[in-house]
Formats: C-alpha cells, sequence, structure tokens
C-alpha cells in the first residue's frame, strides 16, 4: 500500500465534494462511510439522506473521480445507499411512531389535480427505493383508492387499521369506508377524531414519509393534522393561473401561522402539448407557479404536463408513474418526488426556516408558575393566573369581534398548571387547575407574554 493513501486522504479528497441541496460536504454531513484502503483499491460506501436523491449518480461518478486522482489508486468503488432522516422535531404525541417524515399536500382550492399529484409523488418516492405511506385525508372527497386501483378494504389487527398496499404505497382513506351512494357530513370534532385514527391506530410501519392528501381550503382537517404532529413540511399544488396562485398562497399563509414549512410549489396543468400534431396549447398558462415561489422566497418543486394519459391511467387506477414511467407525465412526476425528497432531507437535518424561537424546554418549578427556555437561549417565567387570563380560546375571547368572555374576578388567585402538551410545532395546549383546558398558546403569543423587562418593552399592548 502506498504510504500516502490510507483513510485521512481518501477522506480529504471526497471533502471536496458537496450536497447542493444541504450546502455542505459529503465527509461534514457523515455521508462517508466504510472506507477501506488495500493494495491500491479504494472502496466507501455513501449513505444519503433518501434513495430519491436528483443528484445520486452524478454524486457517485464525482466520488469515483475524487479518489482515482489520488496517487498510487488503481481502482476506486463507490456505493451508493441511502437512510431516511426523520424530522429533528420529536413526535411526542406517539401518533404513528415508526413514520420519519409526514408530508401534506395541499392547495388552496378543489380541482387542482392534488390527488392525482400526491398518487403519482407516492408511488415515485416507492419506486425510487423509499418506503412510503399515502394517508387520504380528503373525508369529504376521497378519490386515492379509485385512482390507485384499491377495491380491497384495509384490514383490521383488533383495533388498529392494516393499510391496503398498492404498487408499494401503504394507503389509508375515508374512500373505503363509505358505503357508494353515500356522503361524510360531519362536523369539525368528527374530523378531528377521524385523523387521529387515521394516524394513531393505524399500523403504518416504518415509513420513510407519509404523504397526506388533504381536502382544499384552510378548514378543520388542516388544522386538526397540524396540532397533532410536528409535521415536516408541507407541498402546496397550484395550477399556474394567477386566479388559483391567489387562493393556493392562503394555504401557505395557514402553514406560515402554523410554523410548518412550505417544503415547496408544484405547478399542476403546466401547458398542454398535442399527442397527435405535437401543437402546444398554454391551456391554464405556464410558469406561474414558479414565478410566485420565486417572489415567495419558496422552492419551486416542478411542473407537471397537462396530459390525457395522465388522467386516463389516474381513471384507470394505475398512475402513469406506473402505467408509463417513461412517458413526459411519467418523469414529470418523478423529477418532482425527487425536488420533494430533497426539501424534506433540508428540513429534516436543518430545522426549522423561520429562524423564530422555539420552547427547548418547558418546566414548572414551583406551584403557580411555568418557565420555559427558548432556543434562542431566552428564558421566560410565568404565573399560571397571568396565562389562565391571556387565554384567546372560543371560551375566553369571542371569535368574531375579539371581545373578552373572560372576567379577572372569575379566575381563582390561587391557580396552578396541571399539564402542558405540545400541539404540533406551533404552540403549547396549557391545562389549568379551574378546570379550563381549552387553552392553545402559540409560540409567538407565549413570547409576547414574557414578562421580563426586555420583552416587556417589545410586546404590543396586552
Amino acid at each position: 500500500m502506498n504510504t500516502a493513501l490510507s483513510k485521512e486522504s481518501v477522506l480529504g479528497a471526497l471533502s471536496a465534494i458537496r450536497d447542493p441541496d444541504l450546502g455542505k460536504d459529503i465527509v461534514t454531513l457523515g455521508f462517508v462511510k466504510d472506507v477501506k484502503v488495500a493494495d491500491g483499491t479504494v472502496a466507501v460506501t455513501i449513505e444519503l439522506t433518501t434513495p430519491a436523491c436528483p443528484v445520486k449518480d452524478s454524486m457517485r461518478a464525482d466520488a469515483r473521480k475524487a479518489l482515482l486522482a489520488l496517487p498510487g489508486v488503481r481502482d476506486a468503488q463507490v456505493t451508493m445507499t441511502a437512510q431516511v432522516r426523520p424530522s429533528r422535531l420529536e413526535n411526542k404525541a406517539r401518533l404513528a411512531p415508526g413514520v420519519r417524515n409526514i408530508v401534506p399536500i395541499a392547495s388552496g382550492k378543489g380541482g387542482v389535480g392534488k390527488s392525482t399529484v400526491s398518487a403519482n409523488i407516492a408511488l415515485a418516492l416507492a419506486k425510487l427505493g423509499a418506503r412510503v405511506g399515502l394517508m387520504d385525508a380528503d373525508v369529504y372527497g376521497p378519490s386515492l383508492p379509485t385512482i390507485l386501483g384499491a377495491t380491497t378494504a384495509p384490514g383490521q389487527d383488533g383495533d388498529r387499521f392494516v393499510p391496503v398496499v398498492r404498487y408499494g404505497v401503504k394507503l389509508l382513506s375515508m374512500g373505503f369506508f363509505i358505503p357508494p351512494g353515500e356522503a361524510v357530513v360531519w362536523r369539525g370534532p368528527m374530523l378531528h377524531k377521524t385523523m387521529e385514527q387515521f394516524l394513531g391506530q393505524t399500523d403504518w410501519g416504518e415509513l420513510d414519509y407519509l404523504l397526506v392528501d388533504l381536502p382544499p381550503g384552510t378548514g378543520d382537517v388542516q388544522l386538526s393534522l397540524c396540532q397533532m404532529m410536528p409535521l415536516t413540511g408541507a407541498a402546496v399544488v397550484s395550477t399556474p393561473q394567477d386566479v388559483a396562485l391567489t387562493v393556493a398562497e392562503k394555504a401557505v399563509i395557514m402553514f406560515g401561522k402554523l410554523r410548518t414549512p412550505v417544503l415547496g410549489i408544484i405547478e399542476n396543468m403546466s401547458g398542454f402539448a398535442c399527442g397527435k400534431c405535437g401543437n402546444h396549447e398554454d391551456v391554464f398558462g405556464v410558469g406561474g407557479a414558479e414565478r410566485y415561489a420565486k417572489a415567495k422566497g419558496l422552492p419551486f418543486l416542478g411542473a407537471i404536463p397537462l396530459a390525457t394519459a395522465i388522467r386516463e391511467t389516474s381513471d384507470a387506477g394505475t398512475p402513469i408513474v406506473e402505467a408509463a414511467p417513461d412517458s413526459p407525465g411519467g418523469r414529470a412526476f418523478t423529477a418532482v418526488a425527487k425536488a420533494l425528497a430533497a426539501q424534506v432531507s433540508i428540513a429534516a437535518l436543518a430545522g426549522p426556516r423561520d429562524g423564530k424561537p422555539e420552547p427547548a424546554e418547558v418546566s414548572r418549578p414551583a406551584p403557580g408558575s411555568l418557565a420555559i427556555k427558548w432556543s434562542d437561549g431566552h428564558a421566560s417565567q410565568y404565573t399560571a393566573r397571568e396565562l389562565r387570563l391571556a387565554c384567546r380560546c372560543a371560551l375566553c375571547v369571542e371569535e368574531m369581534s375579539g371581545r373578552a368572555l373572560l372576567r379577572a374576578e372569575s379566575v381563582p388567585a390561587l391557580l396552578d398548571v396541571r399539564g402542558v402538551q405540545p400541539t404540533g410545532r406551533y404552540a403549547l395546549h396549557i391545562a389549568f387547575s379551574d378546570g379550563h383546558q381549552t387553552g392553545i398558546y402559540t409560540f409567538d403569543r407565549l413570547r409576547e407574554l414574557c414578562p421580563c423587562p426586555e420583552c416587556r418593552k417589545k410586546a404590543p399592548a396586552r
């Protein structure tokens, strides 16, 4: 063995290769595994954060080139593997504990092809080697069983659902439980309960990604999902025209308020090319979603063409990624799936993008008090009565007018905090000794309420 050739020299050569999405070299990121040097042959394993990495092939080629450039190396063997990283946020709700990343697919309005997009992205990720689940949360209009050609109902193991498996993807949908000719007519509490069952009473097993096909809009299902789980982030689907983007922005704003990162925008029905004459028509326009994403500083995940084959294969229960993966539509969905997987890796490794402080530690140092240590090093200590009087739930504040319903004299002077639970990644749910337990306090609100002199100077009038 050449004395200059060692594990250290191998790592030094590979440190010149950067992951373009994560912005660091592959050695610093811990991607390089199992370095072996013997008789002029170097063998390394590069473990990526997703099997759907869009730069996997080019990274392998770059690594082999860098190794062959080392003095004394006659052969370089580079093995590419993947291990999807879980979100840095702990799943304290213990729902779906084996799921590494939960990613809702959302839209501001109906009719943009969100379910077709969800199904094809799920299939593409599975084909690329990921363990994928697909949860149909559009309880009012569940269409995924039709799109995936799933006719067998989920099984049951005791009180737990066993998802249907189609094309390598685990699937659960309200569509399996609605008799033909019936419709779901439910209020918010029932929707919340259904989401809880779909997540917590389903044997999802070990998954790299659980994609959640949300109903359109910004209603109860979206809120329930964001409250139950620390979601890795959401993707928003829109068609290219301005009117659709205006509505899609409502979903972006909602996720922002709930501190759920928007992983990117997907443009569906982007231009139409006639299969017979080849003439191109911009039926709904082209590029609107990309321009919107750029203006808002959001990733653009890609464009899906308006194609008859996509509609026909979805209607037939064999999505185009399965039926014709090398077609323009199939390739487009695969490219979007890779881009989404890259953004999931960024979110999982880097944590929240907005830079806002979050509670790092919550404690009750003494009766009648609550203390929070924040991620930016700040410390806050509140009295239970102070927090109780600041509650903004529907029992304490009139939702439409903002008029206070809670009377200060009705709150006991000696009050204690009985329980604190995280609500998604944006708030804490606090229960009090007077029996009040509907208070949800956003992180921003809690920081505003910090009683220290520094925060009191910054806080708006209370």
